[in-house]
């Protein structure tokens, strides 16, 4: 196991970690919502980096993470069928949150907000995430790579 991955790994989940990220959810909090939080989130942690680093490398970190995802579903329990099943769904996800953020600087601030609306069945008006996430885009920007794979770090923006 890659310590490097692993930091990177728990960085995103402690993101998702964010008591404030559920407050706008009209439903109770899932362990399906705390992964699309953290799908999310490592949608724009990919998009950022990818410009900056190999594919190859980034490709390495979707793995390991994936892989962690993976491990977590079958310690809830799950077995091998509805793992799979599971997992297909989510990386389904995953390619979608891609797919709506890969143009994120063009958008316009409704379609924004219509994203997150549509993926976690929130008010098309909340702000909250919308800004959360712009902070997050500004974050990200502003700080390597190298920031992710050292420790657990405290992150506040």
């Amino acid at each position: 196991m890659n310590k490097e991955y692993l930091n990177i790994y728990n960085n995103l989940v402690k993101l998702t970690r964010n008591k404030n990220l559920y407050l706008v959810l009209k439903k109770k909090d899932t362990f399906s919502d705390r992964l699309t939080f953290l799908l999310l989130h490592l949608s724009f942690f990919l998009k950022e980096y990818k410009k900056s680093k190999s594919k190859v490398y980034i490709q390495s970190i979707f793995d390991f993470i994936i892989r962690q995802i993976e491990l977590s579903i079958r310690e809830i329990g799950h077995g091998d069928v509805t793992v799979n099943k599971k997992m297909k769904e989510y990386v389904n996800l995953l390619y979608s949150i891609i797919e709506q953020i890969d143009n994120w600087d063009e958008l316009i601030v409704d379609k924004k907000k219509e994203i997150f609306a549509n993926l976690l069945e929130i008010k098309k008006n909340d702000d909250y995430l919308f800004k959360y996430f712009m902070n997050f885009t500004k974050f990200l920007k502003k700080n390597t790579l190298n920031q992710f794979t050292k420790d657990i770090i405290n992150l506040k923006f």
